[in-house]
């Protein structure tokens, strides 16, 4: 005869635990290692992929993609020097901030802001650069605080994107405590650049605590970094004031992307930005759910086994006397549903001895 001992409330917890990997991307993968074989450009020309190996390969993994895009409030709209993808671009943008910043109460497009406070107005992204990760490398959200991004600045620079003069990074600080919720995509953190002309900025030592301004948006759970293209622009130019200083100005006429917002096709802005990427690190995130069943044997539960073999001759085969107590021995725990069905099979790696001298406490997780 086969036993079912139900279990109550108090003997489950749920639990969640947030584990996290730390992500690398190099520009020497980005830009160089393969000479571009781990480059992907497609016929519609809308984005760029990029892989950690040749693309064709079946070891590839695809880790991110590029794109560029403008709203029509942008003087790209109307500027006729930007005749490249005109509609493309704005397809682009329409199609990212619809999924990552929703409507207005008229049904309108909201436009990417920059300080994430869409209620006060404020200063908007009209021209952006999307870098949209893959799964693979966010799991199920990018760790708040963890993300940044470092390039290169100066006119002249390596190909294969590990030396350059001068280099700025993007970060979201303080995103760790102080993030967005106001996304249909979900949580989102403001990316900064130290606003301070020189040294304070380069070479990989921004000051970020005290001289900082926005320079884009990282949506957490769907894993999209969103940069403002004034970003690599000095002085005044298109989408406000630029953020780099002089000396730091990425204004090459040779340079990709200084034309992809003038006139450039996208493939050939993804080329100019890949280019200037010497890393891109972050922390992603792996959500685990968990719920523990506390499965409790009494004293006088459990004893017989179920097993045909455990009789002989209708005898207990543990017993060399009728006087000995009852021995079984615990090899598995099962969990079944309401109507008995069974769910999920713990096993044991030996058999445990169980006798009415013996109360035990198992301890059985599914992690989901």
């Amino acid at each position: 005869m086969t036993v079912y001992k139900p279990l109550a409330a108090d003997d489950k917890v749920s639990t969640k635990t947030l584990l996290h990997e730390a992500i690398p991307i190099t520009g020497t993968i980005v830009s160089g290692t393969y000479s571009d074989l781990n480059v992907q450009n497609f016929s519609h020309g809308m984005f760029q992929s990029v892989y950690d190996y040749p693309y064709l390969s079946s070891s590839a993994n695809h880790i991110f993609d590029l794109s560029f895009g403008f709203h029509t409030t942008s003087s790209l709209y109307t500027d006729t020097s930007t005749s490249n993808q005109k509609a493309k671009k704005n397809n682009v943008y329409n199609q990212m901030a619809q999924v990552l910043m929703g409507y207005d109460k008229d049904g309108v497009i909201q436009r990417f802001d920059e300080d994430g406070d869409i209620a006060a107005g404020g200063a908007k992204i009209n021209e952006a650069i999307f870098v949209p990760f893959s799964r693979l490398l966010v799991k199920d959200e990018i760790k708040k605080g963890s993300f940044e991004m470092t390039f290169g600045v100066t006119a002249s620079y390596s190909q294969n994107g590990d030396v350059f003069g001068e280099t700025m990074v993007v970060k979201d600080y303080g995103a760790a405590t102080s993030y967005r919720v106001n996304s249909p995509a979900g949580e989102y953190g403001i990316l900064y650049v130290s606003n301070s002309a020189g040294s304070d900025r380069v070479k990989g030592n921004p000051d970020f605590s005290s001289n900082k301004i926005p320079c884009g948006l990282v949506y957490y759970q769907a894993g999209v970094a969103v940069l403002t293209a004034s970003l690599f622009m000095s002085g005044s130019g298109y989408g406000g004031a630029g953020l780099l200083s002089s000396s730091c100005e990425w204004n090459s006429s040779a340079d990709a992307l200084t034309g992809s917002l003038t006139g450039s096709v996208i493939s050939a802005s993804a080329d100019g930005l890949r280019n200037r990427i010497q890393n891109i690190q972050f922390n992603n995130t792996i959500e685990l759910n968990s719920t523990v069943y506390f499965c409790r044997v009494k004293h006088n539960e459990f004893n017989y086994s179920a097993n045909p073999t455990y009789l002989s001759g209708s005898q207990i085969r543990v017993k060399n006397e009728t006087t000995d107590v009852p021995i079984s021995y615990i090899t598995s725990i099962g969990l079944y549903s309401a109507d008995n069905q069974l769910l999920a099979v713990g096993k044991f790696s030996e058999p445990i001895r169980k006798d009415n001298n013996i109360e035990m406490t198992f301890r059985a997780r599914l992690d989901y």
